[in-house]
């Protein structure tokens, strides 16, 4: 069923229109691996470092700030990995996300969202990946491995 509202300049009826929200998640490439970081809210598990792109940012913005949000680390983009739009993939909303490669130094420290933060490699990723993260992972570690 159609939902409506009223257009707030004309009043006429008109359809309210759902669209998927913009979210980054970013595959940060350290010596040792990459970095994962531990949830702190639902839905909770490991998960790549990223969210939702903020009203007037650009993907990439989005993508370096949401990595020094949850990982405290700089990072320099490489490459776009990907675009990952399968509407269960959040369990929250249907999400559309576009994945980078990133290099960082330095010492990862979990902030923001995240509640732990590790290095991981393709032998030994932890099994409670949250959202289509493995995925994800399985891609990244196929093209770029």
């Amino acid at each position: 069923m159609k939902e409506h509202l009223l257009c707030p300049h004309c009043g006429k009826e008109v359809e309210r229109y759902r669209n998927p929200f913009p979210t980054v998640d970013v595959v940060i490439e350290t010596e040792g691996g990459i970095v994962l970081i531990r949830r702190k809210n639902p839905p909770y598990g490991w998960a790549l470092p990223g969210g939702f792109v903020n009203y007037g940012e650009t993907l990439e913005m989005a993508a370096i700030r949401e990595a020094k949000e949850e990982t405290s680390l700089d990072i320099e983009l490489i490459s776009q990995l990907g675009a990952y739009s399968e509407p269960a993939r959040d369990p929250r909303l249907h999400t559309i996300s576009v994945v980078f490669r990133a290099r960082a130094k330095g010492k990862a420290c979990a902030a923001d969202d995240a509640i732990g933060i590790d290095i991981f490699n393709q032998d030994n990723l932890p099994l409670d990946l949250a959202f289509d993260h493995d995925r994800i992972l399985s891609d990244y570690f196929e093209k770029c491995s």
